[in-house]
């Protein structure tokens, strides 16, 4: 009796299916592609099936974060959604508030934005919504809105999003290739010594324990230099300031791998203040009452080619004044 009712409120399962990728989705990633196709289904769903290697990109296994190229063979595994749980996928895709913010650069081709900590660049992982659905919202006559590269939540800074497809792959395939210049500010605990300028260390993404049942939180950590799993990941480090107990640094990264910065720093025994997966917790909570209640980590430069013009352009967010206030608080 069950599995009649359960029937009556599920749409019968799709059999699985092959979409070739189109000149539209030309570069873009492969979950985001996923949730333009699979109408309905939960943005947590499709990280799943992505992880579980249902989704199959010319015949392969693929990662997330995919891109995608005209006349690539994506197989589309079958799945089932509920009325209940579609009705709720659309509430919550309506259920972003529009919101503006601040604007560091505009023109056709693309927006550049300082992205406040606390605020994910898009919804999914059990986070409804984030910056691009609210802009998206807050600009409902644009025509085309996508995150051309992306900051870790409690990171703060520029933030790249085009308006057109052609810029949109024109800036992806120079952050690809390289060809950026991503500059940060970290606040790193303890004395980095000035001439240590150069953290060339593979990374590898794993899952922590979760409860039964689920699975546990994504972590990232150094491997082993013959590790097949192994990402080669760089990144350049610059001593700007020493403070008695911490060192500000300008951290330029030449790989973006996932928590890349907060891995290598931590790594070499110098977490970031106020990082909560890779940091000192027990100091975390001392700087907290201090008035540092976040990752000190913000992405303060980006310099890159325009996709329109030819031209370069250089970007620049100032800190924020919450790590303003408690850098000068620190001298």
């Amino acid at each position: 009796m069950k599995n009649i009712i359960g029937a009556k409120n599920q749409q019968p399962a799709p059999a699985s299916k092959l979409v070739q990728v189109g000149p539209d989705a030309d570069g873009q990633r492969l979950d985001n592609f996923l949730v333009r196709e699979l109408k309905g289904v939960p943005k947590s769903h499709v990280y799943r099936i992505i992880r579980s290697g249902e989704v199959r990109v010319n015949k392969g296994r693929a990662d997330a974060s995919t891109r995608l190229a005209e006349g690539d063979s994506v197989r589309l595994p079958p799945v089932r959604v509920s009325e209940r749980v579609e009705q709720k996928s659309a509430a919550m895709a309506q259920a972003a508030p529009a919101r503006t913010f601040p604007v560091l650069h505009e023109d056709d081709s693309f927006l550049a934005i300082d992205k406040p900590a606390g605020v994910a660049v898009h919804g999914g992982s059990g986070v409804d919504f984030g910056v691009i659905e609210q802009l998206r919202m807050a600009r409902p006559g644009a025509p085309f809105l996508e995150l051309v590269h992306r900051l870790d939540r409690e990171t703060s800074g520029v933030l790249l999003i085009a308006k057109k497809r052609s810029a949109l792959k024109h800036l992806q395939d120079q952050f690809r290739e390289r060809e950026t210049g991503k500059t940060y500010l970290a606040l790193a605990l303890g004395a980095w010594p000035a001439n240590h300028k150069v953290l060339d260390k593979p990374l590898v993404k794993f899952l922590l324990p979760g409860k039964p049942g689920t699975e546990g939180e994504r972590r990232v950590r150094v491997a082993a230099r013959d590790d097949p799993d192994g990402m080669r990941s760089i990144t350049l480090v610059k001593l700007a300031q020493a403070l008695v107990d911490f060192s500000l640094l300008e951290v330029t990264i030449k790989t973006g791998r996932t928590h890349q910065i907060r891995v290598h720093l931590a790594s070499e025994g110098h977490p970031i203040a106020g990082d909560d997966k890779y940091g000192d917790f027990a100091l975390n909570k001392s700087l907290a009452k201090q008035g540092l209640a976040r990752m000190f980590l913000h992405a303060w430069r980006l310099r890159l080619v325009h996709p329109a013009t030819g031209e370069t352009v250089q970007l620049e967010a100032a800190l924020p004044s919450e790590l303003a206030g408690f850098l000068a608080s620190q001298r």
